[in-house]
């Protein structure tokens, strides 16, 4: 039922567990239930939360005009822990992909307007994925704020730092191009 956790290897988790570790699996057993009732999403972000707001909504050092839109929580946790940023996000939970049955709605796109439609959002940085459903929620995000007059960011994409042209895939290269910048 995990990302990344093939049948063979829960197969053996749950016999290590069963065998070496009963207290351990009772413990985990007892974290993930206690984490499932009293952990929901955030009113402001949709970022996990326990409380009615998560610790970033509830920070006010943080600048509530400055909003980042990512796609998942893990993608929340990569920028606090490899960048300076200081604003406040909107966690979509997904992209659209009406393939899948995935709209607007699904993605809590109706609370992110009403947030925009306060006035207050001046910037909204869109940090959504570089695939083809990453790029289409990005145009559509981008679409709702310049709707309600708030400027809108995209994160840069392109070659990694430390990467070579030679080993860049051709849609990387190409998008390193496009969003190539002035030097300073």
């Amino acid at each position: 039922m995990l990302p990344g956790v093939g049948a063979k290897t829960a197969q053996r988790m749950a016999f290590h567990l069963l065998q070496q570790d009963d207290g351990g699996g009772r413990q985990l057993a007892a974290a993930i239930t206690q984490a499932l009732d009293n952990i929901h999403q955030c009113k402001q972000c949709r970022m996990f939360a326990e409380g009615e707001l998560c610790p970033i909504c509830a920070n006010d050092r943080r600048d509530p005009a400055l909003v980042c839109v990512v796609e998942s929580p893990a993608d929340v946790m990569a920028i606090e822990q490899h960048t300076d940023y200081r604003g406040r996000y909107f966690v979509l939970m997904g992209h659209l992909s009406p393939i899948d049955g995935i709209g607007p709605q699904e993605l809590g796109l109706d609370v992110l307007q009403q947030r925009l439609a306060a006035g207050t959002v001046q910037e909204l940085i869109l940090a959504t994925g570089a695939t083809v459903e990453g790029e289409a929620t990005a145009q559509y995000v981008s679409g709702l704020a310049r709707n309600a007059g708030a400027g809108v960011t995209r994160i840069a994409h392109g070659v990694p730092v430390g990467g070579e042209l030679e080993y860049v895939d051709a849609g990387t290269l190409s998008q390193a191009f496009s969003g190539r910048r002035p030097l300073e």
